[in-house]
């Protein structure tokens, strides 16, 4: 009798400290889960190791781990192992009410013939009755995925240590699938928002370019002027390291800045000799009458309008339609006037012939920074250069002035802009 209770009090102790042993496991693959949830990699890693603690907490031989969608209600997999047969991934669909069965348990469920069409449908890609065990994992009453084991050691059945382990161990996991799902969700998010932005900034795009050609067909002389002057303005800023949007911005107001010539007469684009003081007079109203056509127009870019009214002034206050000075214009000003010279100055005019690209250039760095911005004028000077020795991905000139000045050139002319800047300190922002 003695021998009986010493046996059974020996194989209590030795139960005890299995159970001990296997609960300081579970602390320690608890222990081991935080720096595996919160690694910078991809969330399968993370879910195999979540995995494989599951499997060891409760001794399993074969487990998967699912996340749970709501539209449609659905269990995929992203972590199985074990299994000799197991898709992947495998998905299982679930009716409301196996959603509800599994959103209403409040602990590790033990499967069996009589509970598995309570908790999962038998119409996806894998067989219930390979599991004999599951978890629901939730935040809160939400319903995040499920973890299902398969197999015991020893073929023997779940109990008691076994599901308060997984129970423990079930809240960790659940909360880094619902962190996942909520990155993926805001990811999904901003990647709709960037593709919306896309086509609507293609849109424009598409439309401004229209409004360009519709603003130059007063005369051939001037037909592909403002989309050139987008494209021209647009590089500069590039070349300043602007960022797209802004950029995006520039290309738009060059499309945009000469919208006023609409309402000039169309004789005077045509005019062989220079403009009369009254006709000068009808060609520059054209940048009051641009502003006016483009106020309140709700654009993306808050500065067209601005650009549009003064792409004509001048650092010395000898522009129009206002006479600002240098520090009253913003750089974008600048920069459209600055592709709006460059590019009437290498066009042909009924008056006279275009300007060698040299020539243009020199005489806009002769003219900084009394006329232009010096920074703006080097990130041009920087665009033809690249262009002189083959490193514009897309030509800043394309097609339109062919590249009759050497790099050593555009050198001499930066060296030559610099030296004015450093001898002219009155003049630098």
């Amino acid at each position: 009798m003695r021998g009986t209770l010493f046996l059974r009090l020996s194989e209590r102790v030795a139960l005890q400290k299995d159970n001990f042993r296997r609960l300081l496991r579970t602390v320690e693959a608890l222990s081991d889960l935080g720096p595996e949830m919160t690694a910078e990699r991809e969330f399968t890693q993370t879910a195999r190791a979540m995995l494989s603690a599951s499997i060891e907490a409760a001794a399993a031989r074969e487990g998967v781990i699912f996340t749970y969608s709501d539209r449609p209600s659905l269990l995929t997999s992203v972590a199985a192992d074990g299994f000799a047969l197991m898709p992947e991934p495998a998905v299982i669909p679930l009716l409301p009410r196996h959603v509800h069965a599994l959103t209403s348990s409040r602990e590790p469920v033990i499967l069996d013939s009589s509970s598995y069409d309570v908790y999962i449908s038998a119409n996806g890609n894998v067989a219930p009755e390979l599991f004999k065990c599951i978890v629901p994992l939730k935040v809160g009453s939400k319903l995040v995925g499920l973890i299902a084991l398969g197999r015991r050691d020893g073929d023997g059945l779940y109990d008691s240590s076994d599901l308060e382990a997984l129970s423990l161990l079930s809240h960790y996991v659940a909360l880094a699938i619902h962190n996942n799902s909520l990155t993926q969700t805001l990811a999904l998010r901003v990647s709709e928002n960037l593709r919306l932005m896309a086509s609507l900034h293609g849109f424009y795009d598409n439309a401004l370019e229209a409004f360009a050609n519709a603003i130059d067909v007063k005369h051939i002389n001037i037909h592909g002027h403002s989309l050139r002057v987008g494209r021209y303005a647009a590089a500069i800023g590039e070349a300043m390291s602007l960022d797209s949007g802004e950029v995006e911005a520039l290309r738009s107001a060059g499309y945009l800045h000469d919208i006023g010539k609409v309402a000039v007469d169309k004789r005077l684009f045509g005019k062989p000799t220079s403009l009369d003081a009254e006709e000068f007079r009808e060609m520059a109203d054209h940048t009051i009458v641009g502003h006016q056509i483009v106020t309140g127009v709700q654009f993306p870019w808050p500065r067209i309008p601005e650009i549009v009214r003064w792409h004509h002034e001048r650092s010395d206050g000898s522009g129009y339609p206002d006479g600002l000075l240098f520090e009253d214009v913003s750089m974008q000003v600048r920069i459209v006037g600055l592709a709006d010279t460059f590019d009437a100055m290498t066009s042909e005019r009924p008056y006279r012939e275009r300007f060698s690209l040299g020539s243009a250039l020199h005489e806009i760095v002769r003219l900084t920074p009394q006329k232009y911005d010096p920074n703006a004028v080097h990130a041009l000077l920087l665009q033809v250069r690249r262009d002189t020795v083959g490193s514009n991905r897309t030509p800043f000139l394309q097609d339109r002035t062919g590249a009759d000045i050497a790099a050593a050139d555009v050198d001499q002319l930066a060296a030559s802009l610099q030296h004015k800047m450093n001898h002219g300190r009155l003049f630098l922002t």
